[in-house]
């Protein structure tokens, strides 16, 4: 065997080895809801359901000036799920210029014209920062965060240097709006009765959300690399007429769906979706 082919086959066994010490160390880790976490993270949504009625508790309502700046607020809200309308789509880029990697979150809308977003993220403790590597070794909870449209998509369109856009999404079927926030609501509860780790890959925002896409529309959602790398995924959206364009390419509806400009107009009296939904094309 040639000293190549040698140093070929240590590394392999090498790697073999640290892969498996590594799955060793985690493999006891145990999820759990009861840690020190960071103020945003520290209170975690669960619903009552009594049939259509719905009153969802810890919802997070922050008026963020920046990142670190903020007044904090918790609050409720009544409702029902029939009188859920439609599902919008968010697609934040943390850095525009590494476009595969991004976050996805949901924002439902109600016949009265009130909305609330639905965050699938880490749970994070004091000190602790999220990194995809750390996300594939039960570093961190899974949790769903509930919150007012002006913190969820206000804080990233208006404090951070990300870029962020706002997709009306389609989910064909009568009542199926309906549908996908009764399966959130039931996932909310799940987590907050048994805790999960968070997994960049298996266990993320977008592959949960295609889960609740085909939870109630079986298939709708195909395995791709767009789920996995949600950067990706415009051409998916397209692809599979998973939301309404408008400008009539994808290029020209992220253009169109982009608000970091008008969220940073918002004069923090009107209504902040309103604001930012207010387009002309």
């Amino acid at each position: 065997m040639s000293p190549l082919a040698i140093l070929g086959s240590a590394l392999i066994i090498l790697a073999l080895i640290v892969v498996y010490s590594i799955w060793i160390r985690i493999r006891h880790l145990k999820p759990s809801n009861d840690l020190s976490w960071v103020n945003e993270n520290k209170n975690i949504a669960y619903a009552e359901i009594n049939d259509d009625e719905v009153v969802l508790k810890n919802i997070r309502d922050f008026n963020w000036r920046t990142t670190k700046d903020y007044d904090e607020r918790w609050i409720e809200k009544t409702f029902k799920i029939s009188d859920c309308t439609k599902i919008w789509l968010v697609l934040e880029y943390f850095y525009p210029t590494r476009r595969p990697i991004a976050h996805t979150l949901l924002s439902f809308e109600f016949k009265d014209g009130t909305r609330i977003s639905c965050s699938i993220e880490v749970r994070r403790e004091p000190g602790e920062k999220f990194s995809p590597i750390k996300g594939l070794l039960r570093e961190f909870e899974i949790m769903y965060v509930w919150a007012t449209e002006n913190d969820a998509i206000g804080v990233r369109s208006r404090c951070r240097k990300s870029e962020t856009h706002l997709f009306e999404a389609i989910i064909l079927g009568e009542g199926n709006q309906c549908k996908m926030l009764e399966s959130y609501l039931k996932r909310t509860n799940k987590l907050n009765e048994k805790p999960e780790f968070y997994n960049s890959l298996f266990n993320n925002c977008t592959t949960n959300i295609a889960s609740h896409v085909n939870d109630v529309y079986p298939g709708r959602v195909p395995r791709a690399i767009g789920v996995i790398l949600p950067g990706l995924s415009p051409k998916l959206l397209k692809r599979n007429n998973l939301v309404k364009l408008r400008g009539g390419s994808i290029k020209e509806e992220m253009r169109i769906n982009q608000v970091e400009t008008r969220a940073r107009s918002w004069d923090q009296k009107s209504d902040f979706g309103e604001t930012i939904r207010n387009v002309d094309p």
